[in-house]
């Protein structure tokens, strides 16, 4: 299929309500002050009535500061996300030797680690991410993979798969006219294009000479005006972030962790805000009566000079209201505000999917080992796990595309496989527990050399798992045990 028909609405109106939604989450996401009033100018009040801290018109007075305060806590929950997920690197293996190693060559020098753990971040903020294919030579004799983020897209799916995606940035905006770049992924070619159009319209396809981001492309062109990749899938995938989509039913677009948790940031802030109001308005302040200010001069007002020594004595009744100087602090509120703060912290954790102590509620100091981390911890754990299931598939297919790609444009001749994608642990077990176990399972003989050698290496495949218990075996004079033959029923 081409690219868009000229003078259409842009972005396509049946993504309206997903983008509208995305807006507030990338706001959150951003913690900027000024997009979170904009997102929320038109909605000022939730549908229960209670008025927004960020939907209120707040607009300060000449001279005085905005007062309302924002927390990270979206920003923080994104990274948490991605942290559980990506931290370590997910282990990738693939059956042939040279095609493992040429894999291993690619990700190591594009930084696939790095990559996928920002991805998983905005995935997590705005409910799924885009990994494209590309590859310039100039750059190095690979194929590469880039992010792009969920509202950046306009997706083809069907029963759940990804058949084809136009990818789409602002490259300028003069006024009421904005130039936008298109760039549409299906299977065997990838089109470019430039569209001269409003803020809210498409408009038309201009040269892509008019541009010098869009202008380097105009050589690669085949004659149709697309790029062929010479391989039979798409050079895109596309990362959900979790499903379903609650307040959108039946979207085949993923869920953001902050969807339904919106009034709970907005009550932190509030919290936040009251908090920093308190220490503000208990600031001491002194009192004093007229005559104690040292006149400035006509139109220069007068002070106060709080380090002066000696003052002459005022003719001024004793009983007499502002007789002397009157100390005003009031009490900062600590006890209610961080209560209430820590209860919010705690329910926005839990609502996103998440357990308490992953966010620093009801930690202990004490070193804990992995299963220990992953029982207090089982929440957070089991939407990491959820999480993996959604991204490792379309993970694989994506880097098996890589490979097909690679081989396509001739920067290597191993045979292209569709990886096993692994997520790495969310928390590193202790060697010394570890240790222990293995030898309580050895003790107990319920497990073989090569099972140990696994459990202690897993990010290893077979050859080297086999190479391993042979040195062992070597090493302390065993005999290698017939393979135990298959039982058939």
């Amino acid at each position: 299929m081409p690219l868009p028909d000229n003078n259409v609405p842009w972005p396509p109106r049946q993504w309206a309500g997903e983008l509208a939604e995305m807006r507030i989450d990338d706001a959150w996401y951003s913690g900027d002050p000024t997009k979170l009033a904009t997102v929320y100018r038109d909605q000022p009040a939730e549908q229960s009535g209670r008025r927004r801290l960020w939907g209120r018109d707040r607009t300060p007075a000449p001279g005085r500061p905005d007062t309302r305060l924002h927390i990270p806590m979206p920003a923080d929950v994104a990274c948490t996300s991605a942290r559980l997920l990506f931290a370590e690197p997910p282990t990738l293996t693939v059956e042939d030797t040279a095609t493992q190693a040429r894999l291993d060559e690619i990700t190591d020098a594009t930084g696939l680690a790095n990559t996928l753990l920002e991805a998983a971040e905005v995935s997590a903020a705005l409910g799924g991410v885009y990994l494209s294919a590309a590859w310039d030579a100039e750059i190095g004799p690979r194929p590469l993979l880039t992010a792009v983020h969920h509202d950046a897209a306009v997706p083809e799916i069907r029963f759940g798969h990804l058949v084809a995606v136009t990818f789409w940035s602002e490259l300028e905006r003069t006024g009421s006219q904005v130039l936008r770049r298109l760039e549409r992924h299906e299977r065997g070619m990838i089109s470019h294009g430039l569209y001269l159009g409003t803020v809210d319209n498409l408009g038309r396809a201009v040269p892509l000479t008019e541009h010098p981001t869009t202008a380097a492309y105009v050589d690669s062109l085949g004659p149709s005006g697309v790029i062929e990749t010479g391989i039979d899938t798409v050079t895109a995938a596309y990362l959900p972030n979790i499903g379903p989509n609650r307040k959108h039913r039946g979207s085949p677009l993923g869920r953001s962790d902050f969807q339904g948790v919106h009034h709970l940031f907005d009550a932190l802030d509030s919290v936040w805000t009251s908090w920093m109001r308190d220490i503000r308005l208990a600031r001491a302040r002194l009192i004093v009566p007229a005559g104690y200010l040292r006149d400035r001069g006509p139109g220069n007002g007068a002070t106060f000079d709080e380090d002066r020594d000696i003052w002459h004595a005022l003719d001024i009744p004793p009983t007499e209201t502002g007789a002397g100087i009157t100390l005003s602090q009031f009490a900062i509120r600590v006890e209610e505000h961080q209560r209430s703060a820590d209860a919010l912290v705690r329910q926005i954790a839990e609502s996103a999917g998440y357990s308490a102590q992953t966010f620093g509620l009801d930690g202990g100091s004490t070193a804990m080992t992995a299963t220990e981390v992953d029982a207090r911890e089982h929440r957070s754990m089991t939407t990491r796990k959820t999480k993996a299931r959604y991204t490792c598939p379309p993970l694989a297919g994506i880097l098996g595309t890589l490979l097909q790609l690679d081989r396509a444009l001739g920067f290597s001749t191993v045979t292209p496989e569709r990886p096993r994608v692994a997520v790495g642990p969310a928390v590193a077990e202790d060697p010394t527990s570890t240790a222990q176990t293995l030898s309580l399972l050895a003790q107990a003989q319920a497990v073989s050399t090569e099972t140990k050698v696994r459990i202690l290496h897993p990010e290893w495949d077979r050859n080297a798992v086999a190479a391993e218990v042979q040195r062992i075996h070597a090493e302390t004079g065993l005999a290698i045990a017939d393979p135990v033959p298959a039982f058939v029923s």
